[in-house]
């Protein structure tokens, strides 16, 4: 291939720093940088760092393999088979460390984190793209490194998607070869600079989720890649860019040759992000939530009262809150959430065949999943929890006697009143069964423990609505950074 030159950033002109990067993973470049190699920090968290959020997690590229990090580094475990990575562990952190890979073929990408909710890591009234600190003397880009020795090639399906690629590369390689032009910047640990070969910069001022190559092959090799342009364009505010969305229009329905188990992983990423219910009708916007939630779709559509149903939105609004509150919400409760009012009309059906209540509640949790778990693996386990979340509700009637202490002190006491509350709070319904509740348990001092846990759900107020920001892409002008947007605690 051609050699691409690329733009090169100097540290005057962009706004990463080294003390908004980890300690950890400055170490790990620097002693990298010592021994010869070269190391750059790489994708979210170049991009984050640009837009003024907080990255959840610094990764490493460098042309040393990973036996050659190995020996760099004592504390250094390699693992993966399809592609080896380096872990660098730390006390309480781990930096994974990549051998640039080569573009001979792509893969579906390792799972990037999504870019943190929490604090911006600039200092007050600091746009992005700012002047902070002064470059050293700058280090010819030119001499980038030669590809290492390639070990076992790629493996592909007929149909051009990857299973399998073990391939070295080298630094433009490895850019051409991420999945979106804004994760596939570098930053320099030589000279602090940050290296662009895809035009990741410019669309990262214009707000635009652009996949890197031709939009058909790329998501023909990993459809997920479609999944995840939604994630990003939803929680950084960022629009899709025309042809990289008419592609996602086109090939949606591949989605459904990924791993569910893999497609587990992505759905928590999509929701749990704070930004759910943007990414909940973007999906809904390309298809794509018909492809992964083929079921819940058809029933969103089906009118009630004269209307589509809202109930996922709404519930997908309630975790976002909750998210953006700090709190954490586990997938049992977003599940259990997402898939409530559909669950709850097919556990009414089996109730008017003659089957009781629990029963009822089995049947239809398990009708729900059944075919749902051919393209999102939901765990047993986080099934079973949500069928005793819904069967619980109809506990909360019972309040004579001791049966209701008794029910207090039951395992999944707490995620049966956290559903009753979403209920009530957005339904209108059983707010007097909540408020009798709510007031029993501030009534009946529990065990220590006991009461530590309990406690936290009487003190959870009301969550506010949230408010629609509106979108600035248009009508920036040309080469003006997006603003930061306030970042929420993980």
């Amino acid at each position: 291939m051609t050699p691409i030159k690329p733009t090169i950033i100097p540290r005057k002109e962009h706004s990463v720093s080294r003390k908004w990067i980890s300690p950890n993973a400055v170490r790990v470049l620097y002693k990298l940088k010592e021994h010869g190699y070269y190391a750059y920090l790489v994708g979210g968290g170049v991009r984050d760092l640009l837009l003024g959020r907080e990255p959840k997690d610094f990764d490493i590229a460098t042309d040393a393999t990973p036996n050659e990090v190995k020996k760099v580094f004592r504390n250094c475990r390699l693992i993966g088979r399809r592609f080896r990575l380096a872990h660098i562990h730390f006390h309480n952190d781990i930096v994974e460390v990549a051998t640039f890979r080569s573009m001979v073929s792509d893969e579906p990408e390792v799972s990037e984190a999504a870019p943190a909710i929490g604090q911006a890591t600039g200092p007050a009234g600091q746009e992005p793209f700012a002047q902070e600190e002064a470059a050293p003397p700058a280090v010819e880009v030119a001499a980038a490194p030669e590809a290492k020795t390639k070990p076992p090639s790629m493996l592909k399906t007929e149909g051009g998607m990857i299973l399998r690629d073990n391939v070295f590369g080298t630094p433009e390689e490895d850019a051409l070869r991420r999945d979106f032009t804004v994760n596939a910047l570098f930053y320099s640990i030589a000279d602090y600079s940050v290296i662009d070969y895809v035009g990741g910069m410019q669309d990262l001022r214009n707000g635009l989720i652009r996949i890197i190559g031709d939009p058909r092959v790329r998501f023909t090799e990993d459809p997920v890649r479609m999944v995840r342009a939604v994630r990003f364009a939803a929680l950084l505010g960022f629009e899709i860019e025309a042809e990289t969305y008419r592609a996602m229009l086109e090939l949606k329905d591949q989605v459904a040759l990924a791993s569910p188990a893999r497609m587990y992983e992505e759905v928590l990423k999509l929701f749990l992000s704070g930004e759910g219910e943007k990414t909940y009708q973007l999906l809904r916007k390309t298809g794509l939530f018909g492809v992964i939630f083929p079921q819940l779709d058809r029933w969103v559509d089906t009118e009630k009262d004269g209307f589509p149903h809202i109930w996922i939105g709404k519930a997908l609004e309630w975790v976002d809150a909750c998210v953006q509150a700090g709190r954490t919400v586990p997938p049992h409760i977003l599940f259990g959430l997402m898939f409530g009012q559909y669950i709850e009309e097919k556990a009414e059906q089996h109730r008017s065949s003659g089957a009781n209540a629990l029963d009822a509640v089995t049947r239809a949790v398990s009708e729900a999943l059944a075919d749902q778990v051919q393209r999102v693996q939901i765990p047993k386990k986080i099934s079973l929890t949500m069928r005793d979340m819904y069967w619980n509700q109809q506990r909360f009637e019972k309040r004579e006697g001791r049966y209701p202490r008794f029910f207090l002190r039951r395992p999944g006491f707490g995620d049966a009143f956290e559903y009753l509350r979403f209920t009530s709070e957005t339904t209108g319904e059983k707010k007097e069964i909540r408020a009798w509740w709510k007031e029993f348990i501030k009534s009946h001092p529990l065990a220590p423990g006991e009461e530590k846990e309990i406690q936290k759900l009487v003190e959870k107020k009301a969550l506010p609505k949230r408010r629609r920001r509106r979108r600035g892409g248009r009508g920036r002008h040309e080469g003006q950074a997006p603003k930061p947007k306030p970042s929420q605690p993980h």
